[in-house]
């Protein structure tokens, strides 16, 4: 049983998201401003904090700067309707480990909530996210190899970066349409074929598997 502390200030989603997850098992807080939350977290442990970023009094972002300041291995999963790439990119540069747009599927966010209680808490700087050999560089953008920098782009970024943090699980094109791009429908799009192309040209060897007629998966040991 873990315990969570929800963010949220629309009163009617902050009580559905409380009664989601205690309904899958978890003991759940709930908070409705940035400061509430900062003083939820001061008063005690949570294994994972569901946040919004749009919140009275201060934002998303200064909760994720207080929290990491008190307590570096905190797991936050950012849930909030602002979508667009910079804005992500900063949730990870901050520590986020994971980032759901909303409007947001109930199983999705039930199974991403199980998915990041499983991973284990490093206690490491959160500039960086480590995955076997492979570094990712949270501040650069920048992908390190055997001692080798990678630069990336936003997207191959973003990409390589939902990939890393669900290791070992396959990621369907339409969740990382959603989650790299914000795109609610596939409409043929082949951005994340031809993004997992430039990654695999500029790796000196394969970090991403393709799994057929499904999507991707990060692979490197």
């Amino acid at each position: 049983m873990a315990r969570l502390l929800v963010v949220e200030d629309e009163a009617r989603l902050r009580a559905y998201l409380k009664r989601t997850l205690e309904a899958d098992g978890h003991v759940i807080d709930a908070a409705e401003s940035g400061p509430d939350a900062v003083d939820r977290l001061r008063g005690g442990e949570f294994d994972l904090v569901v946040l919004d970023l749009m919140l009275p009094g201060f934002d998303g972002f200064e909760v994720m700067r207080r929290a990491f300041d008190r307590k570096p291995d905190q797991r936050v999963l950012v849930l909030s309707a602002v979508m667009d790439v910079a804005t992500r990119v900063r949730c990870l540069q901050l520590g986020a480990v994971d980032f759901l747009g909303k409007p947001f599927a109930t199983a999705e966010l039930v199974e991403r909530v199980r998915t990041r209680l499983r991973t284990p808490s490093t206690g490491m700087s959160q500039r960086w996210l480590h995955v076997g050999e492979v570094t990712l560089d949270l501040e650069r953008q920048a992908l390190s190899l055997g001692g080798r920098e990678v630069p990336l782009s936003h997207r191959e970024f973003m990409l390589l970066g939902h990939l890393m943090r669900r290791a070992g699980e396959v990621c369907s094109r339409r969740e990382l349409l959603a989650s790299v791009w914000g795109y609610t429908d596939d409409l043929g799009s082949n951005v994340v074929d031809a993004t997992v192309r430039r990654i695999r040209g500029k790796v000196p060897r394969p970090v991403i598997e393709t799994v057929r007629n499904v999507g991707y998966a990060f692979s490197a040991g």
